[in-house]
């Protein structure tokens, strides 16, 4: 078994500034997954990457040869597994499992997901027992750095084999495909890609509907964009410290000393670290006994959301180094045995990201409280909604809305998937792990969760701008934070429409480049 990729929480907000990303003898790190899946870095496999797939490929041919029982070589599909495939249907059985099980239904899954799973069934069906061919993954890789990408309804899976399925379907010229933003039939898209499909081979439609890939390349965006909203709400809390004259007293070292919480410390530490040439913060220290708790339980609510996304994290990078394929081709020598199991269960993976939405609601009901104290002139000391001239203009009236909005939309999906099953294949498989569902929630939530950290980051810009001048120094990495903000989004001077700032602060959200600037003054955040 291969090593686990550590989460390096040093690199992780460097992610769109890898170019090429190599699969090979060690696991791919988590950065490296969304250079290729999110910022279209290149993909190639290392040498022992090949030999261990070719190696794979031998035993299939063994087995074939000697026509042994082997569920999905010799043997039908689930509950068809009773059922002996005649040598002369084997081929006729991977395109009829690619085109039978292409049934997901609704909207398409945008292309960092398609490149996400794709890159998952590279790193799984590339481990060397699966028996899947090395041309096979090869033109998964070309189409991944070609910018082919197949059109896959995202909707209607227990785990993942539906979507699987519709994807694959490009690589043996069927199904469609987007290539330089055309939507064309998957034979045309490869051909205008320089690209040409494959004929599926004994097993090859297996391995390409099978396993946790899917559920685990979506819990991997999911947790990435978690880690960045998370690191980045820090540095927004930071902000809104400094707005609303907070009393630092509530991030002292001695208090969080006594929890025996590393999470918490830490993130009492990343508060005063960011604030530290704070003069704001220096002469407010202790003016109030203490603040409302969306300042005072910081470090206690943040920690607790890191842990749980750490915890998450763990579970979710094992199974990115795993192979979840079935069956499993195990070598022995010149030989080896098929063992047949569920290694194909995605529990692991999509209960993590059941974990991930509920410390994403934990975080979003936090950040949308600090936004309401920065808008609300009763208790921030601000004109009201942060308005130019408040009455005739609403300011940020209706963008603690839009927070409060998200906040509820977050509740409704962090109810966990994976605590229901519905058998399928005639109660053959019988408990099912609702998988793909905890993963694309877990995914819809954490982008939302980067919408509310944007729209704070952009009210405590506004609430610096109007600071009264004469009452302190802002610290050097949250000033530099808002003028970051201020390069996408100017002043606010008056009413206008708001929707793409909101936009443009999410995505720079997204690409960490408010952690690359804070870092910039005080070196790596803790995580």
């Amino acid at each position: 078994m291969e090593q686990i990729a550590k989460l390096d929480f040093s690199k992780i907000s460097k992610a769109s500034q890898i170019k090429e990303v190599c699969i090979g003898q060690e696991p791919l790190p988590l950065e490296e997954f969304i250079a290729a899946a999110r910022y279209g870095a290149k993909v190639r496999f290392s040498k022992e990457y090949i030999e261990r797939v070719v190696r794979s490929r031998r035993l299939v041919e063994k087995i074939l040869d000697e026509n042994r029982v082997v569920y999905g070589l010799t043997m039908g599909f689930g509950d068809n597994v009773r059922t002996i495939i005649p040598q002369d249907e084997a081929v006729q059985l991977q395109y009829n499992i690619l085109r039978s099980h292409a049934v997901s239904v609704g909207e398409a899954m945008p292309e960092e997901g398609v490149r996400a799973i794709w890159l998952m069934q590279l790193l799984s069906l590339g481990m060397g027992y699966s028996g899947i061919r090395f041309e096979m993954l090869e033109l998964i890789a070309k189409c991944l750095n070609a910018g082919v990408y197949p059109f896959a309804p995202r909707y209607g899976s227990v785990q993942a084999l539906v979507i699987e399925a519709q994807m694959n379907l490009v690589l043996i010229g069927e199904g469609k495909a987007w290539y330089k933003g055309e939507l064309l039939d998957g034979c045309e898209a490869l051909e205008r890609a320089g690209l040409a499909p494959l004929t599926p081979s004994c097993k090859e439609g297996l391995c390409l509907t099978n396993g946790s890939n899917s559920a685990t390349a979506l819990a991997a965006l999911a947790l990435y964009n978690a880690v960045i909203a998370v690191q980045t709400a820090d540095i927004a809390a930071a902000m809104s410290y400094e707005a609303l004259k907070g009393n630092i007293l509530a991030c002292d070292e001695r208090l969080h000393s006594l929890k025996e919480h590393p999470d918490q410390s830490l993130c009492a530490d990343n508060i005063r670290r960011l604030l530290g040439d704070s003069g704001i913060i220096r002469e407010n220290k202790g003016k109030r006994v203490q603040d409302p708790l969306v300042l005072r339980s910081v470090p206690q609510m943040h920690g607790a959301v890191k842990c749980y996304i750490k915890d998450a994290g763990l579970n979710i990078m094992e199974e990115m180094a795993s192979c979840s394929d079935n069956p499993i081709l195990w070598p022995e020598g010149d030989d080896g045995v098929a063992l047949m199991g569920a290694n194909f269960d995605s529990t692991f993976s999509s209960g993590a990201a059941d974990i991930i939405s509920i410390a994403s609601a934990n975080l979003a009901k936090l950040l949308e409280r600090r936004i309401d104290k920065l808008t609300n002139r009763n208790f921030s000391g601000y004109p009201a909604f942060l308005a130019e001239n408040p009455g005739v203009d609403n300011g940020y009236m209706i963008i603690q809305y839009t927070a409060a909005g998200l906040v509820n939309e977050i509740r409704g999906l962090a109810l966990p998937a994976t605590a229901d099953s519905i058998p399928t294949c005639a109660n053959w498989e019988d408990p099912v792990s609702m998988g793909l569902l905890a993963s694309q929630k877990a995914w819809d939530i954490s982008q939302k969760l980067q919408y509310i950290v944007a729209i704070e980051l952009m009210v405590t810009s506004r609430a610096f701008d109007i600071f009264k001048e004469g009452e302190g120094r802002f610290a050097s990495a949250t000033k530099a934070v808002h003028d970051k903000v201020r390069e996408a989004v100017p002043p606010l001077t008056g009413d206008r429409h708001l929707t793409p700032e909101i936009e443009r602060v999410k995505e720079m959200v997204a690409d960490a480049e408010f952690i690359r600037t804070a870092e910039a003054y005080v070196g790596v955040l803790s995580f």
